[in-house]
């Protein structure tokens, strides 16, 4: 791995805020099995409003010459939290869907970028999908041996790339198209800087979740 590669330059920068949002509390108490499956189902209804946001806006940008090549329909979460929610909270989940503040702010961005900036929605295409891939399998573990989910079944359907066999291939073929990247200096600076960005409203949606869910004392 070339330590002054693009795609090595955002992890590093981004490899704080990364940690911060892995070790909230809300976090911490779902995945030390504190919490309940209502908070569980929460946690999915706010990932739905941020890859509604990140996959209504990917086919415009699919011939974007700097988004484009990101855009790959093998990595779509929705249509898997969908049927989670469905699992979660049964048919009539839309009916029931509430997004808290911080979420609504999260997602609002994600459009923003993608409509204004396709670089910045290259920030939290990488933020939210590569996590997915990495960390996000932890959670699906977790999940099954707390609540009881069938594995790699309806509940924590997010978590499972049936389309990615080879994920450690597939993030290598990632981090290949960052470092294509055709941008200057200042322009990298901006998309670290929106990673950065995209850590810390995660952490917020995290915040307001914890703040529903606090453990009695």
């Amino acid at each position: 791995m070339d330590p002054f590669s693009f795609s090595t330059l955002i992890r590093t920068a981004s490899h704080e805020a990364h940690v911060a949002a892995e070790t909230s509390t809300f976090m911490s108490d779902l995945l030390g099995g504190r919490l309940g499956v209502a908070a569980y189902a929460r946690y999915t209804e706010q990932l739905w409003f941020v890859y509604e946001a990140l996959e209504g806006e990917a086919e415009r940008l699919a011939s974007d010459p700097l988004a484009g090549p990101f855009v790959r329909p093998e990595l779509y979460r929705l249509a898997a939290l969908e049927r989670d929610l469905a699992h979660l909270r049964g048919p009539k989940w839309r009916a029931g869907l509430r997004a808290l503040p911080a979420t609504r702010a999260y997602a609002d961005r994600v459009r923003e970028c993608a409509k204004r900036w396709p670089a910045g929605y290259v920030a939290h295409h990488y933020t939210r999908y590569l996590g997915d891939l990495s960390g996000g399998q932890i959670i699906r573990d977790r999940a099954e041996r707390t609540w009881g989910f069938a594995k790699k079944g309806d509940g924590v359907r997010f978590y499972v790339f049936e389309g990615i066999p080879n994920p450690a291939a597939f993030k290598r073929g990632y981090r290949e198209l960052l470092d294509a990247l055709v941008a200057d200096d200042l322009e990298k600076q901006r998309i670290v800087a929106e990673c950065r960005r995209a850590f810390a409203l995660n952490t917020a949606v995290f915040r307001e979740l914890g703040e529903e869910f606090p453990l009695s004392a």
